[in-house]
């Protein structure tokens, strides 16, 4: 049986601007989440230099 999954929280990163809802791999750590993937904490790192 399919859930909807509509009532998780979302968040704009940072890089893209594109926003990312919650995932269950994130569930200890969300508050230290700023990215939406590998390829953008990547680019962040490079423009903070």
């Amino acid at each position: 049986m399919a859930h909807k999954k509509n009532h998780l929280p979302e968040k704009i990163c940072p890089v893209c601007q594109r926003p990312f809802v919650w995932r269950k791999k994130w569930e200890r750590d969300w508050a230290q989440v700023k990215y939406c993937s590998e390829r953008c904490k990547r680019q962040g790192k490079k423009q903070a230099i």
